[in-house]
């Protein structure tokens, strides 16, 4: 794909394919909800979730918040991705002892690792069937100074937070194509993509959760003819493992002193508009992030 220097000036350029919007194309709009429904029927309708899902870092506890959401609205299948077999295996019993009429499974899987996450989206899909939401939680925090990274530090976090959710991301879109079904991304991004954090220095981070941001729109664009739909959230300070422990106290009290809310987010905070973007609820968003004022943070 890449292009020596000497051959700039022969090459041709992809270029992209738009969808048509046409009623017989994948990216036409959606079918009128039917007026004999009642508007609580309606209602649930507009947020009904169907198919099968993959949700990666869904051992953590905002992956863990948004598998369940998705099993309340209707998902049939739930396949997780992580790195933990003893949480996910865990995570599973509850969502099987909770919603014992749905196929919920794990998958150990190493998402920078490529040939893996072909091989398990693949076994996916041969167990479920086809795959019609994928949320893409997994991630990796880091802090400090920039004049200390090194490159294998860096890689490290730029593989898993960036590179790896591509890796799952087209194994799973490769699938909708060829079984010419609609489906729906979601990934994470942060504040950290849209500002500089404080007082906590991370560069890799936050370079990582722009990437993030950038691909989603990117995606969107290629994508979209397919019918496939790609957004992110952008989640402030959530109350979660990864910001507890004393050694986070001062940070926190800055966190929380500079929050229009003055507290955290709860993981279930998310799901709201996780399960809007996967639903028909959103439809017509394709490319966007979401950054409500509940995960705003000023800097």
């Amino acid at each position: 794909m890449t292009t020596a220097r000497s051959d700039l000036t022969a090459r041709v350029l992809p270029q992209m394919t738009l969808g048509t919007g046409a009623p017989d194309s994948l990216t036409a709009p959606p079918s009128p909800l039917s007026t004999t429904l009642s508007p609580i029927e309606r209602a649930h309708e507009r947020f009904r979730l169907s198919g099968n899902a993959i949700v990666t870092g869904g051992a953590g506890d905002l992956g863990f918040a948004v598998s369940k959401a998705l099993l309340e609205h209707g998902v049939q299948g739930l396949m997780i991705f992580d790195v933990n077999p003893s949480e996910a295996e865990a995570k599973v019993a509850v969502l099987r002892a909770e919603f014992p009429d749905v196929s919920v499974h794990f998958l150990k899987v190493d998402i920078t690792d490529e040939a893996a996450v072909d091989s398990a989206v693949a076994e996916t899909v041969a167990l479920l069937g086809p795959v019609t939401t994928l949320l893409n939680f997994a991630g990796m925090v880091c802090c400090g100074h920039a004049l200390d990274w090194r490159s294998k530090d860096w890689n490290r976090v730029m593989n898993v937070n960036t590179i790896g959710a591509f890796f799952v991301a087209r194994a799973v879109a490769r699938h909708m194509i060829v079984h010419k079904i609609r489906g729906s991304m979601v990934f994470v991004a942060s504040i950290s993509a849209h500002q500089v954090n404080f007082p906590q220095p991370q560069v890799p981070y936050n370079v990582s959760k722009a990437g993030v941001k950038a691909m989603v729109r990117s995606l969107a664009g290629e994508w979209a003819r397919y019918g496939i739909r790609v957004n992110s959230i952008s989640p402030g300070y959530m109350d979660t493992i990864l910001n507890e422990g004393d050694g986070l106290e001062e940070a926190r009290n800055i966190w929380l002193s500079r929050h229009p809310l003055g507290r955290m987010g709860q993981p279930d905070e998310l799901c709201g508009v996780v399960v809007m973007l996967a639903s028909r609820a959103g439809s017509y968003f394709n490319g966007s992030d979401r950054e409500s004022p509940v995960f705003f943070c000023l800097l």
